[in-house]
């Protein structure tokens, strides 16, 4: 009998300015499994002394974190790890004497990354992790540096790293550890300076969508959606935060809701450089992105998962990783989309991501059964918003769990959300609702020919007389399925035609 053989793994390192990351993953079903994430913070930009002199203690919590990270790469091919150093190493006098020790504990060389490498690779992270199609600005935050990429694809048209970040802003800014207007404006105006020389040339290149990557960015948007906000970061969100970190006089004394202690710290200056990066290149909008330079590290490793659509080789992952009938996922979505349509489309439910979603929804409604057929919706909604879905935002995926959630059987509303609106949300259900419905018989040659029509909340969804006659369980079905929605007050009407 022969023996099964596992997936290879992964590993990729980051020895940032601020903290040291490590990821460990697998290449599963056209996608990758996160298996480790390990994070120390080892604040090595703070022991840069006015020479650019690494302090032998920043070192020394260096090298004791590569002691911790070297247990888990041993078992790893040689091949499949990547490390790479960042701003401080790049910026150390005497990283010579750092790298030499760190590349015995490791037992695999480091490579000190140039800024715009490290900015190719970030952006790689992004676009082979967050959905979206046009042209990305990508931001990220770092410890000792700030990286903005403008591309499309998986090619970056503009790459810049600015030495600034949200360790050296602090000791910069707020070393007096003093919360005060003046603390924030001066920090605000000096990124201002260093963002000046790249505006003409970024502005020019334009973009269509903002995606911010790592700590900063992460920390900013879970902030927001514990204090109630929706996920999408604004300049006006950035100032309420502002004012909220101004309350406490000593950084010491900051108390955000959705703020951890681990990221109080260096809350107030990154915050600080990204409220400059919003009105100097006066952004409405950013999302965070699903990955950055870790993620760059390791899909960059392993052969063909560059694929133009990220969600789309999400859900073929997904799909084939619970073992969905593909056949029918397609059929229901491609009716989901006629609905969708026949509905008036974007000018009924306005939001651009409103079809990908329902579409989505349809390709992985089932995913539940793979559980148990009873509670289907349940494990649906479950596996869908705690499993990793490269291209799709955090809200996204809540939203997608809730409507499978519903698919079938009795309706309930729809939960607030942060990806739709709530009437968007309805009417999305209610579509997949009917398409599940209307391809019970999972062969798209024996579907009906439907017409659904819609006035504001009200449906008609007219069918052939004798087809219905001929489908008694689907007639039954549907004409619960008016009553459920009607009761619900969203009215539904089934109408046979000769």
């Amino acid at each position: 009998m022969s023996q099964a053989v596992s997936s290879p793994l992964y590993a990729a390192i980051d020895l940032g300015s601020n903290s040291f990351h490590m990821l460990i993953v697998r290449h599963v079903e056209g996608s990758i499994q996160t298996m480790a994430k390990i994070k120390r913070k080892v604040r090595l930009a703070a022991g840069l002394d006015e020479n650019n002199a690494l302090s032998q203690e920043a070192m020394q919590r260096g090298w004791d974190c590569l002691s911790l990270f070297a247990e888990r790469l041993q078992d790893i091919p040689k091949e499949n790890i990547r490390i790479v150093g960042t701003a401080t190493l790049r910026t150390a006098i005497n990283v010579d004497i750092f790298l030499r020790r760190a590349n015995q504990i490791l037992g695999h060389p480091i490579e000190t990354i140039s800024g715009e490498e490290e900015a190719a690779t970030i952006y790689k992270g992004v676009a082979h992790t967050s959905g979206g199609s046009g042209r990305r600005f990508v931001v990220d935050i770092g410890g000792a540096s700030t990286e903005l990429i403008i591309g499309e694809g998986f090619e970056a048209k503009a790459l810049t790293s600015l030495k600034m970040g949200c360790v050296t802003w602090l000791e910069k800014h707020f070393r007096d550890r003093q919360l005060s207007k003046e603390n924030f404006e001066h920090a605000i105006e000096d990124a201002k300076k260093m963002l000046t020389p790249i505006l003409q040339q970024y502005r020019t290149i334009g973009w269509d969508i903002c995606v911010g990557a790592s700590g900063t960015v992460q920390a900013l948007q879970e902030i927001m959606l514990a204090q109630g906000m929706d996920e999408v970061i604004t300049l006006t969100k950035l100032k309420r935060l502002q004012n909220q970190a101004m309350r406490a006089d000593h950084l010491e004394e900051l108390e955000i809701e959705g703020l951890t202690l681990e990221r109080a710290l260096v809350f107030p200056s990154g915050l600080s450089i990204l409220i400059a990066i919003f009105e100097e290149f006066r952004i409405e909008a950013m999302t965070l992105a699903g990955g950055a330079l870790r993620e760059g590290l390791v899909y960059e490793m392993i052969d063909g998962l560059r694929q133009d659509n990220i969600r789309e080789r999400t859900i073929h992952s997904i799909q084939s990783r619970y073992q969905i009938d593909t056949v029918y996922a397609a059929q229901v979505s491609e009716l989901a989309g006629k609905l969708f349509h026949q509905c008036g489309g974007s000018a009924w439910i306005i939001e651009p991501q409103a079809e990908i979603l329902l579409r989505a929804a349809a390709q992985l409604h089932e995913i539940g059964l793979a559980v148990d057929y009873k509670k289907g919706g349940e494990h649906s909604a479950y596996l869908i918003q705690h499993s990793e879905l490269p291209g799709f935002t955090r809200a996204q995926r809540y939203c997608l769990g809730e409507l499978v959630r519903r698919y079938r059987d009795n309706i309930t509303a729809m939960p607030e959300q942060y990806a739709l609106s709530g009437t968007s949300s309805k009417r999305l259900l209610r579509i997949l609702r009917l398409a599940v419905l209307l391809s019970h018989r999972r062969n798209s040659a024996l579907e009906p020919h439907v017409k659904l029509e819609s006035s504001e909340d009200t449906l008609q969804l007219s069918l052939n007389a004798q087809w219905l006659d001929a489908n008694p369980l689907t007639k039954a079905e549907l004409e619960i399925e008016a009553n459920r929605q009607t009761d619900m007050g969203w009215p539904l009407e089934v109408i046979a035609h000769a």
